[in-house]
């Protein structure tokens, strides 16, 4: 049997674990990747959103310009429209920039993000392929396709390693992998999940829907005016169409209702049809179809010793605006940037409690988001008026009162900065607060911060660069005033090997948010404060806090 070593065993070559590869790649960890499928398997359609907050990652991933060159047309409306049926009778439109004017667009919900990189509309058919030949092409990651992870032992010892046993799905013979740390991000079945005893907690069912993927060449010039997103509501059938290339391949969700149990007693044909507003004559063909389950289910651990959990593997909810994908993106840059600072070794094993600590809170409360709008939308989808398709002055009073109730409930959904800007760590081991509470954390909204935990808000450097650019592996140091001696703290992260980049920051030449008061901010890897102040307290103790050894003594 063969044996295959590395750093890290990541289980499944999804958005979430190949972020992660990278992440750790770039960091110099050598990085296993088993997945069970082909790596010329075409992925899941589901996901149709990139957010902003991960494509700042992407950004320092170096993928973010490979990411908005794919997708849907340059030209083709991301707007969200609300029709009687997806060709029938526009209500609403919540009015989102095409890629091409995606950096320049002013004005509308949508624009004027406070970030070097707002969101995305692509679907994950081309998003995933991209991370998939980035990562295949970077030397310390390597790839066993159609491979499946049986479970795993851990060994004992000072160094623990984990043992995994796996099965070559094509020849049947079984292989072992040796690795210091092991992640699953292996889905809602998640193997490595089950194996370390971790249970999903929540709601199990909150609505049922039929997906399929059709090729419809028709439907595009049956629509007057384009969008990335149709929301069809009549009172036969409701449900959700998206763009996949802007031409003629197309997701359709028919989100039955609460009384429907059984997806095969839903005629699928009837209700695609419905949803369109298109006749028998119409033809389309079926790429491929899902029946699935949306819930809020939320794993009661992320971590067990050197074993982890990222993704759909750590938590499930309704995959409004893809807040299920990019939570596990989240998860991938959190966690890639603790595992590396632990196996560089200048951080202490405790570092990798911060995980926990700081993604699970924030997916519990985010996936009560989701449910909170998912049922807001069972219930609209429950009172669309039966007249709504009427024409005439009735129906047009009745599209109005519709359209006007549709562009309220959904607008923090597609235009959601307090989703992607306003979460903060504040039960983190390796966060240093001062007492002042974080802004409360919305959906639509958010206010800048500062306060440890929080996304260190967003400038850009009088060179043209954002200062997330400027970012070093570890810990930056903003330096607001060079009257702050900083030499104890410098000194302090050396001593530890602890990678702190210095960025001084000349308040006259650069346009600075208001929320950086501090003469001193520090900032983490993945952009979140990790301490303020005017002068340096103790220079070891804050970097032993920092790297999470400070409960140890001596250091260590």
């Amino acid at each position: 049997m063969s044996t295959t070593d590395a750093d890290v065993v990541v289980v499944g070559a999804g958005p979430v674990g190949l972020t992660l590869a990278i992440d750790l790649a770039g960091r110099g960890i050598d990085v296993v990747v088993v997945e069970t499928r082909a790596p010329d398997e075409p992925p899941n359609v589901k996901c149709n959103h990139v957010a902003a907050r991960s494509m700042e990652q992407y950004r320092r991933l170096g993928l973010v310009r490979k990411l908005r060159d794919a997708g849907l047309p340059a030209d083709f409306p991301n707007d969200v429209a609300f029709r009687t049926t997806v060709t029938g009778i526009e209500f609403a439109r919540i009015p989102i920039p095409s890629r091409a004017k995606r950096y320049t667009a002013r004005g509308g919900p949508d624009t004027d993000w406070p970030t070097p990189e707002p969101p995305h509309r692509i679907n994950q058919l081309y998003f995933e392929p991209i991370l998939l030949a980035h990562a295949a092409s970077l030397p310390n990651i390597r790839f066993l396709h159609r491979t499946r992870v049986e479970g795993y032992e851990v060994e004992d010892g000072a160094r623990a390693a984990i043992r995994v046993a796996a099965t070559d799905l094509d020849r049947g013979d079984p292989l072992e992998l040796r690795a210091r740390y092991l992640v699953g991000c292996d889905g809602g079945s998640s193997t490595v999940r089950k194996r370390m005893g971790a249970r999903l907690e929540g709601t199990p069912v909150i609505q049922r829907v039929q997906s399929t993927f059709i090729r419809a060449p028709e439907l595009a010039a049956r629509i007057a005016v384009p969008a990335w997103s149709t929301y069809a509501a009549n009172a036969r059938r409701c449900g959700t169409v998206f763009a996949i290339d802007g031409r003629e391949t197309w997701l359709i969700h028919n989100h039955l209702n609460p009384g429907e149990l059984d997806f095969d007693a839903i005629d699928r044909d009837w209700a695609i049809r419905t949803i369109l507003g298109v006749g028998d004559a119409f033809r389309y063909e079926v790429i491929s179809k899902e029946d699935w389950v949306g819930r809020r289910l939320v794993a009661d651990r992320f971590r067990a010793g050197n074993v982890f959990i990222a993704g759909d593997a750590a938590h499930l909810w309704v995959p409004y605006a893809g807040y299920g994908m990019n939570a596990g993106i989240a998860d991938a840059t959190n966690l890639a940037w603790l595992l590396a600072a632990r196996l560089h070794g200048w951080a202490d094993e405790a570092i990798l409690d911060a995980y926990e600590a700081e993604r699970q809170p924030i997916t519990e409360q985010v996936s009560r988001f989701a449910m909170d709008h998912a049922q807001k939308m069972i219930k609209a989808r429950g009172e669309v008026p039966p007249r709504i398709e009427e024409p005439g002055r009735e129906g047009d009073r009745l599209r109005v009162e519709l359209g006007k109730a549709t562009y309220a409930l959904n607008v923090a959904q597609f235009c959601c900065a307090g989703l992607n800007f306003g979460y903060f760590y504040d039960r983190s081991p390796i966060v240093v607060g001062d007492g002042e509470t974080a802004p409360p954390y919305t959906m639509g909204s958010f206010s800048e911060s500062t306060v440890p935990g929080c996304r260190a808000p967003h400038f850009w450097l009088p060179d043209g660069r954002s200062v997330y650019d400027a970012f070093g592996p570890g810990y930056t140091l903003l330096r607001f005033s060079s009257a702050v001696d900083a030499d104890g703290l410098v000194a302090a992260a050396a001593a530890c090997r602890m990678p702190l980049a210095i960025l001084d920051v000349d308040r006259a030449a650069t346009e600075v948010s208001t929320a950086y008061r501090h003469a001193l901010v520090i900032c983490r890897a993945d952009q979140h404060v990790a301490w303020r102040g005017d002068r340096v307290p103790e220079p070891e103790r804050l970097v032993d806090a920092l790297r999470g050894a400070a409960g140890r003594s001596p250091r260590s």
